[in-house]
């Protein structure tokens, strides 16, 4: 090769790296036999230097956030020639990225570009979907309905979104959005005006020519989806409204008002009509759901506050229900109440939650004494065989005396103090450690407190969330703060939303913190992870604000 060629061909590639860098894009290239991923471009603009230009696919999952391993996962799971990949994440310390690609040679290796989710988004647009926002949505229908014919706008809402940010998170509750962005783009004609009008709101804006587009709209959202690991159902309330076209046309945003209200009287009378079919279907779904396994512990961490280090994990139930996806504690714990299985859940999430911490220190030695909470009912405390079940999970997983907590409410303990004093010395005798729960929201258990033998005090989370702008609430955390230091007993505060609120608590001299500001109640799987990445950076990631 000559001399001139070479350097053409140097020239050329630096060339390239230039352009990748002043557009904020990058390539990735994936080789899963060496198991190297490759980055070049702009890696530090997109908060990917600490991976480039080389790295291990295990650096890349603990690099990206909790809540997306499983799209990490996703971009790096082994396909056929010519699939394509698609993925929306956020690394630590980046913005959140769109990864493009392609399978080459038989599934040998991957390839493709990175660019910022901002880059896809245009001016007027809503930036997670892609369609037009609230605004744009309404010039663009008041341009629209000066022309003649009949128009009809269809506004859907996406039922309990809510539930979906909690259970998720609010980053993967996103993806549900953008996914049903996509849909509403592929399902209707060209010329429709499509847009995101509020934080669960779509709207549709056509002539109808052949078909319903309520019906074409509930079609193409209500298709289940799968959303990091999740099965998802999606269900919406719609309302629609004709009008026509012309000089007497209405206003377009009095147009859009008229569809929501006929929203909100679609969910009245449809929440009037199937409540009590829903109840019923879903207290026959949950006899057998615990021996089939479809209700599970997910495991939110606990943080040790002075140092960043991840102590433990609290374990909270959460049921894969075979249609409709995750369901949220408060759609399932009432009725499991009402039925009399909260015994039977207990004991399982005890059992199942000793058993994954088990193979957590036994796979990951180094962590120390990381430990797990289990929840007790209200009167499980009463439960025949409790003890011995303590016992037995510590003794068949191997589990040193304290790394099995049982949380108890303040109001379990005051049905009947001297009891509950009995059982839970047997409890400790049997090797478990003691947790006193939302602690500060009674008013009896304080002069039990010191014969009691808890070693652990949590604060419930109203008191933490509001401490920054509620002086009683900001009173009530330090005295029991001072109250825990006082007793010689550990304290933990639940509700840690941010950086800041962390360092409040610490500041008092609060041991452990719990919160969406660490992470949300993650899968066994994504714990894992979480699990690998504090151990790696010697804390755990906090939020820098929430």
């Amino acid at each position: 090769m000559s001399f001139k060629v070479a350097e053409r061909r140097i020239w050329d590639a630096t060339t390239t790296l230039e352009a990748l860098g002043a557009a904020e894009v990058a390539l990735w290239h994936w080789d899963p036999e060496t198991d190297r991923l490759r980055i070049n471009g702009a890696a530090r603009a997109l908060g990917l230097s600490p991976l480039a230009p080389e790295c291990a696919s295990a650096a890349f999952r603990a690099l990206a956030l909790p809540q997306d391993r499983a799209q990490a996962e996703e971009l790096l799971r082994v396909r056929e020639a010519g699939s394509e990949i698609v993925v929306r994440m956020r690394m630590r310390g980046g913005e959140t990225c769109i990864w493009r690609g392609v399978w080459l040679e038989e599934g040998l290796r991957a390839a493709g570009v990175i660019a910022p989710e901002v880059k896809f988004a245009a001016s007027g647009k809503d930036d997670l979907t892609g369609l037009l926002d609230r605004r744009s949505f309404i010039a663009r229908a008041r341009e629209r309905l000066t022309h003649t014919g009949v128009h009809e706008l269809v506004v859907a809402d996406l039922d309990r979104l809510r539930r979906l940010n909690e259970a998720l998170g609010h980053e993967r509750a996103d993806l549900v959005l953008a996914a049903l962005g996509s849909r509403l783009a592929a399902a209707f004609p060209e010329g429709s005006i499509l847009g995101r009008i509020g934080e669960d709101e779509f709207a549709v804006l056509c002539e109808p020519h052949g078909y319903e587009p309520a019906e074409l709209l509930r079609s193409a959202l209500e298709q289940p989806l799968r959303i990091a690991g999740f099965d998802i159902h999606p269900t919406l309330t719609i309302g629609a409204v004709s009008a026509e076209g012309g000089e007497d046309a209405p206003e377009a945003a009095e147009l859009v008002r008229r569809a929501e209200l006929a929203v909100e009287a679609a969910a009245y009378g449809r929440s009037m009509e199937t409540d009590g079919l829903s109840r019923l279907a879903l207290e026959a779904d949950l006899r057998g759901a615990i021996g089939r396994g479809e209700i599970i512990p997910y495991f939110q961490p606990v943080v040790r506050l002075s140092t960043g280090a991840l102590s433990g994990f609290e374990a909270l139930a959460r049921w894969i229900h075979p249609r409709r996806g995750l369901l949220p504690p408060d759609e399932f714990l009432p009725l499991i109440e009402e039925m009399g299985l909260m015994a039977e859940l207990g004991e399982h999430m005890m059992r199942s939650a000793g058993k994954q911490l088990a193979a957590w220190r036994h796979t990951h030695p180094a962590v120390g004494a990381l430990t797990v909470s289990v929840n007790l009912s209200t009167g499980e405390i009463d439960r025949p065989g409790l003890v011995h079940d303590v016992a037995q999970v510590l003794r068949e997983n191997g589990l040193p005396r304290g790394a099995l907590k049982l949380e108890v409410t303040e109001s379990d303990i005051m049905r009947d103090p001297e009891r509950a004093a009995v059982i839970l010395r047997s409890l400790r005798e049997a090797g478990a450690g003691l947790a006193l729960d939302d602690f500060g929201t009674g008013f009896s258990s304080l002069s039990y407190l010191t014969r009691l033998p808890f070693d652990t005090l949590k604060i419930d989370r109203y008191f933490v969330r509001t401490m920054g702008g509620n002086a009683g609430s900001a009173k009530i955390v330090r005295s029991v703060v001072k109250l825990g230091q006082d007793l010689d007993l550990e304290v933990v505060a639940e509700g840690v939303e941010n950086a800041e609120m962390a360092h409040a608590l610490q500041k008092l001299g609060c041991d452990y913190g719990q919160g969406f500001g660490y992470a949300p109640a993650l899968s066994p799987q994504e714990a894992e992870v979480y699990l690998n990445e504090a151990y790696v950076d010697g804390a755990a990631p906090v939020k820098a604000r929430g």
